[in-house]
């Protein structure tokens, strides 16, 4: 059975959930509110660019990952944010 798909911004489509809107996951950090979270999210995203950067370093590697992995994650839990 396919996943539920919540209607996008306007009423397009958009990713399917992964999280039942029942259940809530873990904010690491991450604000209840709009605004603070899109300005955390493009901290993190520019700093996730920077250290893709210097990939030729292995500590630019190491937070590379961290970096991008935060990134999508919160990118997650600002889309579950009320508008």
């Amino acid at each position: 059975m396919p996943a539920a798909r919540d209607p996008g911004p306007g009423g397009g489509p958009s990713l399917p959930q992964v999280v039942p809107p029942g259940r809530t996951l873990p904010s690491l950090g991450f604000p209840a509110n709009r605004r603070d979270g899109a300005r955390l999210l493009s901290v993190v995203l520019m700093l996730a660019v920077a250290c893709l950067v210097r990939l030729d370093h292995p500590v630019g590697r190491v937070l590379a990952l961290l970096t991008s992995s935060l990134a999508l994650y919160w990118g997650v839990l600002y889309r579950r944010l009320e508008p």
